[in-house]
């Protein structure tokens, strides 16, 4: 299985560059986050025309996720247990759920796109729902674990968050004093780690960014963040055969601030085939 993430920033605005490189790239299972719209007004069918099945979850013209996948998507979930919701001014438990995060299972595989929350600044409400979100994240996992410590789980997408210096090349946020950097969401990000995940990209690809800010010729310059990520089981971690970061992808008209990172899978064991590592 090759699985990829990516914040596509708008999927109306890009749909045919996206479905384009799920082909090209013969992706079988595509997570999508930032999908900008409701789920009536999803693109469905220029994906189904590519040979897709599409899942999404949008409430308006902010958030939203999605997963493509050329096998059936059973259990399709809106919302990972336990998951806060938010609305400005509002205080207490039963604040309104945002569209942050659809699983869904292919081919044994539990895959949730995820768009964490910005944080947007350090004193802001939205950061402490960002680190309670990463902390309910975390307690899910922990139990689906528990419960089940051979599942393969994935959880993919936008983490806002450069859990290192080296995941953070742009020099207008400053390490410890800007959201995506502070030390308690790289502590959320490692709790989230230890809850049973593994960072399955970077051992294979150890360097790169995978988000430029649209200002001050970021891209060019190479002053990115790699704030999007594919975190999985045990089972998952052991199954990966390569790796990559598509950072092309962020030229050309129109792109997305984000890049994908691609996985492939070798969900039928370790003595399976002879394929290389890290696959180009």
């Amino acid at each position: 299985m090759r699985l990829a993430t990516w914040n596509v920033n708008s999927i109306r605005a890009r749909v045919g560059r996206i479905v384009d490189f799920a082909v090209r790239e013969s992706v079988d299972v595509l997570a999508m986050q930032e999908i900008k719209c409701k789920a009536e007004q999803f693109p469905y069918a220029e994906f189904e025309d590519a040979g897709y099945h599409v899942a999404a979850h949008g409430f308006s013209q902010w958030n939203g996720v999605a997963i493509a996948s050329r096998e059936p998507i059973a259990d399709v979930e809106h919302g990972f247990p336990g998951m806060p919701g938010f609305e400005k001014g509002h205080n207490g438990p039963d604040a309104p759920l945002e569209a942050r995060a659809i699983g869904g299972t292919v081919a044994g595989v539990r895959v949730w796109s995820l768009y964490v929350p910005n944080g947007r600044a350090l004193n802001d409400p939205h950061y402490f729902y960002k680190l309670d979100w990463l902390g309910a994240l975390a307690d899910y996992t922990r139990e689906t674990l528990t419960a089940d410590p051979d599942r393969a789980l994935a959880l993919v997408g936008d983490y806002n968050i450069a859990p290192t210096a080296a995941d953070n090349g742009d020099p207008a946020v400053v390490e410890g004093f800007a959201t995506h950097v502070s030390g308690p969401e790289r502590e959320a990000f490692a709790a989230l780690e230890a809850s049973g995940l593994q960072d399955v990209v970077r051992p294979l690809v150890p360097a790169g960014f995978t988000y430029w800010d649209y200002k001050q010729l970021r891209f060019p310059r190479n002053q990115g963040m790699r704030i999007d990520f594919i975190l999985g089981s045990h089972a998952l971690a052991d199954a990966t055969r390569g790796a990559r970061i598509h950072r092309d992808e962020r030229k050309g008209e129109s792109p997305s601030d984000h890049v994908p990172v691609v996985v492939d899978l070798d969900l039928t064991g370790p003595d399976a085939d002879d394929r290389p590592m890290i696959f180009g």
